[in-house]
């Protein structure tokens, strides 16, 4: 089968979060199961030209009732063969993509001009097949900026008159988080070249604005989201977003698989980046870690006491306010009640940066870092004990996953994909892989760490049993990749 992933972002060249990776390690265990994939992202400003090969002569897009053109740069896939390489195409247009920032700057976190740029993207997909001379079964689109892809798919390259090229071919958009949708003022729906009755029949409608991922959920063949559970939140009222509606109404297209992890790059017994590697076999590299994360992070000895490790963007999304908020968040409890030590490394919202840097500097046990470190984050999945997330929604979540096979017992909401992922500890039978909670709020937060950290200190044989129950899971991107063929089966069916 062949496939084409759209999406804004993919790494090693562009990444905001979770979904870079996802399509790069989605599409390579694609190519692993005998599929042909190509992946398509514009060419930032930060992408370096001279490291690509340019594809001869310029490429013409029609958008705005004209032609936009554009050159296309391609290279393959890190860790794929060299004779038969997975190519990654890069959209290049100046005016567009020649800036800092994928979605924005941090003086402007939205850039105005968001929906021609990436309207022109998805348009520009269907250009790059002809120049190649190569039409996908399946059209996979990520996300609100690729959105626009199975839009024009519909109505303009499978509509009646249209040249045929792509009559057979299929779409999938896949929700990464629902909470971003791509919503303009809808002057700049005359930028697609498509007519005002597409507007309306495609979806784009929303309150006298454009809502681009509306529009997608509306005109892809299916429907998919990172978890099944983070499914059937969306739903509800509650998650959906104000789109729960149009998920009901295409609930029977609609489906959840869980994002898998690279399993090379996360792996106690491979990473590079821990003192010494471990597996279920030899659990003595742990214990180092947890020694070595202390010393990083300057807390002060203490031999039988549990650390807790966070990694995450500082956003109300991550549930950080029930957390670190200043007089009510329960952090400054936890530590202040409880015989053990916590490690934060990550960044976002100003207030919550500083109210992590003002507990550290007034307790002992708790020590933050702002920013993000690679290694860092490695280090604090394989030393920590417990890993909290408090997350307010979790449409699939990683950290929960890596801190499963590191060992770490994860503390997590009981919401998206880290119910799917994480089973709760029954502290009778001793099963269970972590500790989950339904409400978010301070106090069971603090409730919950608490049943953790009395575990730990009265039902040491049940931790390790869990941690080695943890560390068997598989979550790696074969499964998933599985699950994804037979979704574009099932597209190419419904045509």
């Amino acid at each position: 089968m062949k496939i084409l992933m759209v999406s804004s972002e993919a790494v090693p060249w562009a990444k905001t979060g979770g979904l870079a990776d996802t399509v790069s390690s989605l599409s390579l265990a694609l190519e692993k199961q005998g599929h042909e994939v190509k992946i398509v992202i514009p060419r930032y400003y930060s992408i370096d030209r001279g490291k690509l090969t340019q594809l001869p002569g310029a490429m013409g897009v029609p958008v705005g009732g004209g032609e936009e053109w554009s050159a296309v740069y391609t290279t393959a896939l890190p860790g794929t063969p060299k004779k038969k390489p997975l190519q990654v195409y890069f959209i290049d247009h100046e005016i567009f993509f020649g800036r800092d920032g994928i979605y924005g700057i941090p003086s402007q976190p939205d850039f105005p001009d968001n929906p021609r740029r990436f309207t022109f993207f998805c348009r520009a997909v269907f250009q790059l097949c002809r120049k190649i001379d190569w039409f996908p079964d399946i059209i996979h689109a990520h996300d609100w900026p690729a959105a626009m892809a199975p839009v024009f798919l519909k109505f303009a390259e499978r509509a009646p008159g249209s040249a045929g090229e792509f009559a057979k071919t299929a779409s999938l958009l896949t929700i990464h988080n629902l909470g971003y949708q791509g919503i303009y003022h809808k002057d700049n729906f005359w930028y697609a070249g498509l007519g005002w009755d597409v507007f309306y029949h495609a979806g784009f409608e929303d309150w006298n604005m454009m809502n681009l991922l509306k529009a997608g959920l509306y005109s892809a063949d299916k429907l998919n989201t990172v978890s099944p559970n983070y499914a059937e939140e969306t739903k509800t009222q509650a998650l959906g977003f104000r789109l729960d509606g149009v998920l009901r109404y295409r609930s029977a297209d609609y489906s959840g698989i869980l994002n898998g992890i690279d399993t090379n790059l996360w792996n106690p017994a491979k990473d590079p980046y821990i003192p010494r590697k471990y597996s279920v076999k030899d659990m003595a590299g742990k214990a180092l870690a947890k020694e070595a994360l202390r010393k990083e992070f300057g807390l002060p000895p203490a031999e039988d006491a549990p650390i807790i490790g966070m990694v995450t963007r500082l956003t109300d999304q991550k549930g950080v306010g029930e957390l670190f908020g200043p007089s009510y968040g329960s952090a400054w409890s936890i530590c202040r009640d409880m015989d053990l030590q916590m490690v934060f490394l990550g960044s976002g919202e100003h207030w919550c940066e500083n109210e992590t840097k003002s507990l550290s500097s007034r307790l002992s046990n708790f020590k933050a870092r702002i920013g993000y470190s690679e290694e860092m984050s490695h280090l604090i999945e394989a030393g920590s004990d417990f890993f909290l997330m408090p997350s307010r929604y979790e449409p699939c979540g990683l950290n929960q996953m890596y801190s499963l096979v590191y060992g770490t017992l994860p503390i997590v909401r009981n919401t998206g994909g880290l119910a799917d992922t994480v089973e709760n500890y029954d502290q009778d039978a001793g099963t269970g892989a972590g500790f989950l909670f339904d409400d978010l709020t301070p106090q069971a937060i603090y409730n919950t760490v608490g049943w953790a950290v009395w575990a730990w200190y009265n039902r040491r044989h049940h931790i390790e049993a869990m941690r080695l129950r943890g560390m068997k899971l598989d979550f790696s991107w074969e499964k998933s990749a599985k699950k994804y063929g037979a979704l574009y089966e099932e597209c190419l069916q419904s045509l």
